[in-house]
């Protein structure tokens, strides 16, 4: 294989890794705590897009509690969000772990 044709599968891998990273924004999770309480909805990317609270829990001599829920809920979350875009990568990647993209 030429240099001419690394470099051109290398701009393709580059584009499919670029189409996957923008699909990852359209892509959800929740993220839960307390029993689905506390629900963080995180796009692919790890943003947080959307936030549940059921009103029962909603108490002010609870607030430390409720905190904590959410919290939780948004770590849980990111961790999902972070499964989902290692699972599409390695789909892309066959699995191979490249460095910046794991």
């Amino acid at each position: 294989m030429n240099l001419s044709e690394m470099m051109k599968q290398a701009k393709e891998f580059q584009e499919k890794i670029g189409s996957v990273q923008s699909d990852l924004a359209s892509k959800s999770v929740l993220g839960a705590a307390g029993g689905g309480m506390v629900t963080a909805k995180m796009n692919g990317k790890g943003e947080l897009i959307g936030l549940t609270i059921e009103k029962e829990i909603i108490r002010p001599e609870d607030a430390e509690m409720l905190q904590d829920l959410i919290v939780a809920a948004v770590a849980d979350g990111a961790r999902k969000a972070s499964e989902l875009g290692r699972s599409e990568i390695s789909k892309l990647t066959g699995g191979l772990k490249i460095p910046g993209l794991s």
